[in-house]
């Protein structure tokens, strides 16, 4: 539930009512789950978390959208699990493969917020990752995994390459506001005719 341009005692007061209106249906606000906060302070929903703030080089604030820290801690963890060293018998191709619909399909959840720097920060941690994979399996120093990379530092075994989440093109949901065309407004109406 949100509302905005609220006072905190105006937005308790709403969640009494809301908790009212649920009561007879059987339903219940969790107590832990539903909290005020201002949009200042941000709040996580949905692996999201959502927060006002300046722009940089601006004084104007805007609402950003970034993945929760939860949800980096957990993306890092699956790669972790994936490079564990219980992993070592499968090939570099399959491991990189698996890592990258992973990746591919957590950076294609939050690609519509602001997750540039995230995702080059997850990218990272798994880049590393395999690199302590690629050194216990084959027991060679940081020196000789160039060995194991195609252009650049990309990890690749044949025709299977390290592609991260930061592959994924980030695209901001615009808020249109008002310029949603619909049949009831004005303009449409008249266009129509």
């Amino acid at each position: 539930m949100l509302a905005g341009r609220r006072r905190a005692e105006t937005a308790e007061a709403l969640r009494e009512q809301v908790a009212e209106v649920l009561a007879p249906l059987g339903l219940r606000l969790s107590a832990e789950k539903t909290r005020v906060v201002h949009i200042d302070d941000g709040f996580d929903f949905l692996g999201h978390h959502i927060r006002r703030q300046r722009k940089r080089g601006t004084n104007k604030r805007y609402v950003y959208t970034r993945p929760s820290k939860k949800a980096v801690q957990a993306i890092k963890d699956r790669a972790s699990e994936r490079t564990y060293r219980n992993t070592q018998n499968q090939s570099l191709a399959q491991l990189l493969s698996g890592l990258n619909r992973t990746l591919r399909g957590w950076a294609n959840y939050f690609h519509h917020g602001s997750a540039k720097r995230t995702f080059s920060a997850v990218d990272h941690h798994t880049w590393h990752r395999v690199a302590i994979w690629l050194r216990r399996k084959h027991s060679i120093s940081s020196s000789q995994l160039r060995g194991f990379c195609d252009q650049g530092w990309r990890f690749a075994d044949g025709d299977t390459a390290f592609f991260g989440a930061s592959s994924v093109k980030i695209e901001r949901y615009r808020y249109r506001g008002a310029r949603i065309p619909t049949p009831w407004t004005i303009d449409s109406a008249a266009e129509t005719g």
